[in-house]
């Protein structure tokens, strides 16, 4: 792990009990329990020999356990490769031995296709996501991470470029083809190309499917795939109280903006504003996600859409509030750009609404505050929204 990734400050508060720490590949789950849990027992089931004994035998957990009687955390890294290993560990939060379980994972698709329970509701699951801009402080350049994202990985790295290049590979040999999601990873490879396509837009399978040449229902599979492997998003229509007929299929983004763009192919056909258009909003769209998760009061993230598309970007709703967002790829602030949130006023006159745009001031019109993007992103911080 690089210095530059050691001085970071994250945002993610450990709960006391035992919980599931998922997030994809990259994001900092190993060093953050290694920062937080320095004299913990930890089971790296990514070492060949670890995952050799534990699964020849899961009971062994228990005698790792037994040998250490002074361990007050035990960590199990990528629990998700060995999924038997939760049996044992259900056992011993039984018999209360007075140990913090704490397992981390980069695919919840083992643990639920393997019909786990996740220890009956005893462990808290909570994510890890790419850095937020506020973590990072001084370090965060608008401009670099919009072009190669927010991962930890990628951020730490001497050559950021190449690595991000190298994650979908890691994904693709690791995640997907290992352990035999697919019977063809190039229609994968394929796929993940073709939903590039879809980031920060209303998703439609069938056209996505055309796309990479496969049947719908192949489509909807390697969707899942992607989700179970954290490396992608749905972002629902907000339909609570709601006065008109609105949208009803999701938004889809992918985790991390640099993940995009690895996926999106350029050429001479392709528009850089638009691309720059869906990596803008992909970047918001990871924010206001982590966010979420991060901040106490169960907050969910939404986008707004009627039938007649008038659209608001992101919606978030939870205890603290009711906020709105257009994203802008604009140096000004025209009057139509206040359109959406003006419309979503109407329906919803508490919510504060916020319009990022490239510009340089913060401006108030219309009870809507205009703000620069790098702002926004730095004063956004757990269980506060800037003002």
């Amino acid at each position: 792990m690089s210095r530059r990734m050691e001085l970071a400050m994250r945002f993610f508060v450990p709960p006391r009990d035992h919980f599931f720490l998922l997030g994809p590949r990259g994001t900092g789950k190993t060093w953050l329990t290694r920062q937080q849990y320095p004299g913990a027992l930890r089971i790296d089931l990514l070492d060949p020999e670890t995952m050799r004994s534990m699964s020849a035998r899961p009971e062994r957990l228990r005698e790792r356990v037994a040998g250490e009687p002074g361990v007050k955390q035990v960590v199990i890294d990528e629990v998700q490769k060995l999924p038997e290993l939760l049996e044992v560990a259900h056992l011993m939060i039984e018999e209360k031995k007075g140990v913090q379980f704490i397992f981390t994972g980069s695919s919840a698709r083992k643990l639920r296709r393997g019909g786990v329970n996740l220890l009956g509701g005893r462990a808290a699951q909570k994510s890890l996501h790419p850095f937020m801009a506020a973590e990072l402080g001084a370090r965060f350049q608008f401009d670099e991470m919009l072009r190669l994202g927010m991962l930890p990985v990628v951020h730490g790295a001497n050559d950021p470029a190449e690595i991000l290049r190298a994650y979908n590979g890691l994904y693709l040999r690791e995640e997907v083809q290992a352990e035999g999601l697919v019977r063809n990873v190039g229609s994968f490879a394929r796929f993940l190309e073709a939903i590039s396509f879809s980031q920060a837009a209303v998703l439609n399978l069938a056209n996505v499917a055309r796309e990479c040449q496969v049947n719908r229902k192949t489509v909807e599979g390697y969707l899942e795939i992607l989700e179970d492997l954290l490396l992608s998003f749905r972002v629902p229509v907000f339909t609570r109280r709601a006065k008109r007929e609105l949208a009803a299929h999701p938004k889809f983004f992918f985790f991390d903006v640099g993940v995009f763009r690895a996926n999106r192919p350029t050429g001479p056909l392709d528009s850089p504003a638009e691309i720059d258009g869906a990596a803008l909003e992909g970047l918001v769209a990871q924010h206001l996600r982590a966010w979420c998760d991060y901040s106490g009061g169960d907050h969910q993230l939404h986008y707004w859409q009627t039938r007649t598309q008038v659209e608001v970007d992101f919606v978030v709703y939870g205890a603290s509030g009711l906020y709105a967002l257009e994203v802008k790829n604009s140096n000004r602030v025209r009057p139509e750009d206040l359109r959406g949130l003006k419309n979503f006023a109407q329906d919803y006159p508490e919510a504060r609404r916020f319009l990022l745009y490239r510009g340089t001031e913060r401006l108030m019109q219309d009870g809507i505050l205009c703000l620069p993007f790098e702002g926004f992103l730095k004063a956004l911080i757990p269980n506060e929204f800037p003002e």
